[in-house]
């Protein structure tokens, strides 16, 4: 076991969760700088990187929250506790309006989500470290980005048509959730935590618990560099055949957005954990109680655009029109100064939850 907790760890999950929140809230959906939005269907932007960077360090944690645990019904209890727990409060901030116990309508309400997302991902990911070697983990990713390639790419529908990649009902992963879900999804023809692309959303998960073995085993940011840059090229060829897409989390999606992930955790660990330089620690704070300070945010966020605070206006708008729109700044900026000062006020929480030594595992 290591002796100390891995600090560019924390780091690196603080300030995925002050991006998504950034990316969540900013003054005015309608005026956003580009890199701040997901890409419109094929593609990547660095918005795009948030969420698969989440789920691999939710492997990482895996990894070292697990490795001593023993294979026993208490241990699956434990893993599968948390699990509905995270479930559980993505379904509630679906659910949710601010002047409880009233509720969004049960015919048109979203069931999959963020944390939905990260609850069925942890669960299985974490069966799947108890029971299998890494090469045996590895194996089973690289079957599922094949396999998930060869269905959504050549596997014909139900009624014989030829499947695609695009944005479209015969799109597979589209397909299933449309069938299943109805109108219980994000927009009317896809959900971009849909049912079938949660799949290959695990081996993103597993990709974290392979290089925290590594980190545990071997410590060596050289081949965490090789390990990137061979997932990087990988993932960017196989763009070729199989587009790069969030909203489906495509096969060269993984593969990407996984070797981003361990270049950029190397580079925290080494200047963080092995040259040991001071910085970031306003991340770490956040990223001991990550899940708490995304929930709050979401929570508040949703909370803030409900609530009126006279003719059409909502409390966001009311804050945002008030404060942050001026003369002298442009809309797109205004707009990213209000999704700062949201990050700041997160920031605060967390440093404040630190020095009180409150950590809440959910």
């Amino acid at each position: 076991m290591l002796k100390k907790r891995i600090e560019s760890v924390d780091v690196l999950r603080g300030f995925v969760i002050a991006a998504m929140i950034l990316v969540n809230t900013p003054g005015n959906w309608s005026t956003i700088y580009p890199p701040l939005l997901h890409a419109k269907w094929h593609g990547l932007t660095p918005t795009d990187l948030i969420f698969p960077f989440f789920l691999f360090i939710v492997g990482i944690s895996i990894y070292f929250a697990y490795k001593n645990s023993e294979n026993s019904i208490i241990t699956y209890k434990k893993i599968a506790i948390r699990s509905l727990k995270l479930f559980g409060l993505g379904f509630f901030l679906n659910l949710f309006l601010p002047y409880f116990p009233f509720f969004n309508e049960f015919k048109t309400l979203r069931f999959p989500g963020v944390l939905q997302r990260i609850g069925v991902v942890f669960f299985v990911s974490s069966v799947l470290y108890l029971n299998f070697k890494w090469k045996t983990i590895f194996t089973i990713g690289i079957t599922i980005l094949i396999g998930y390639w060869v269905l959504l790419g050549f596997m014909p529908l139900p009624d014989g048509t030829l499947p695609t990649f695009d944005r479209a009902p015969n799109n597979w992963s589209n397909y299933i959730d449309l069938n299943i879900l109805g109108k219980h999804m994000w927009q009317a023809d896809y959900d971009p935590e849909g049912l079938l692309s949660t799949i290959p959303s695990i081996v993103t998960c597993m990709s974290g618990v392979l290089i925290a073995k590594h980190l545990d085993h071997f410590k060596s940011i050289k081949y965490l560099i090789i390990i990137a840059f061979i997932s990087l090229a990988s993932g960017y060829g196989f763009n070729i055949w199989f587009p790069i897409n969030k909203a489906i989390w495509s096969s060269s999606f993984v593969l990407v957005t996984s070797g981003w992930a361990t270049l950029i955790l190397a580079v925290v660990y080494y200047l963080k954990d092995i040259r040991q330089l001071k910085f970031g620690n306003i991340f770490k704070y956040v990223g001991m109680n990550a899940i708490t300070i995304y929930f709050l945010s979401s929570f508040i966020s949703k909370t803030m655009y409900l609530t009126k605070t006279g003719g059409n206006n909502n409390l966001h708008s009311y804050i945002y029109n008030t404060f942050f729109v001026q003369s002298f700044l442009s809309d797109n900026f205004s707009s990213l100064l209000y999704g700062f000062a949201v990050v700041a006020f997160y920031l605060s929480i967390g440093y404040i939850m630190f020095r009180k030594k409150i950590f809440i595992k959910v």
